[in-house]
């Protein structure tokens, strides 16, 4: 494994990269539920299957926050190395 993954993993893993992460799915992912299940919402027509791409639908902003933020700090560590 190369020095930039090793270094993307380990910052990937970041207590701070986690939680700003996490921050950016609660409040981005109700969003993008809404606006996804509108109608589902709205008919209160709540099924397992719409709770399960709820639980999924958070993935994708913790994903894209997280990756972003790891890339950012490795970046940052490799070009003032």
């Amino acid at each position: 494994m190369s020095y930039r993954v090793k270094v993307f993993c380990r910052n990937l893993a970041r207590k701070d990269t986690i939680f700003r992460a996490l921050k950016f799915a609660f409040i981005v992912a109700p969003v993008l539920i809404f606006i996804n299940h509108y109608d589902s919402i709205i008919a209160f027509n709540l099924s397992d299957k719409f709770y399960l791409k709820s639980i999924l639908t958070f993935f994708v902003p913790f994903s894209l926050s997280a990756i972003s933020s790891a890339l950012a700090y490795t970046e940052d560590e490799l070009s003032s190395r």
